[in-house]
């Protein structure tokens, strides 16, 4: 089953910062500057984390990963956003082989 995930980071390093960005691009849909939507089995979000951990420096960024629910069902209802409208529609996914 895959689940939904939420994951924002705030990276000091512009060239980091890049690396980060490139990274989700291949797990999951951009929402905003530094936040992404992610569909994960259990194997890809270990896959996820092994790629943002060679990514980081631990003790300049931060990466926040919340688990919202299943990714089908009612999860979209339960993110809510104010002001001009996301991104919507099919979303470029890109593999990444580890």
């Amino acid at each position: 089953m895959r689940a939904r995930y939420m994951v924002s980071y705030d990276i000091s390093d512009q060239k980091r910062w890049r690396k980060v960005y490139r990274t989700m691009r291949g797990y999951g849909e951009p929402l905003h500057y530094s936040v992404f939507r992610c569909d994960l089995s259990a194997s890809e979000y270990v896959l996820l984390l092994e790629a943002l951990t060679r990514v980081i420096h631990h003790e300049e960024d931060r990466v926040v990963l919340v688990h919202i629910g299943p990714s089908r069902g009612r999860t979209d209802e339960r993110i809510q956003s104010l002001g001009r409208p996301g991104q919507s529609g099919p979303f470029e996914r890109v593999a990444v082989i580890v």
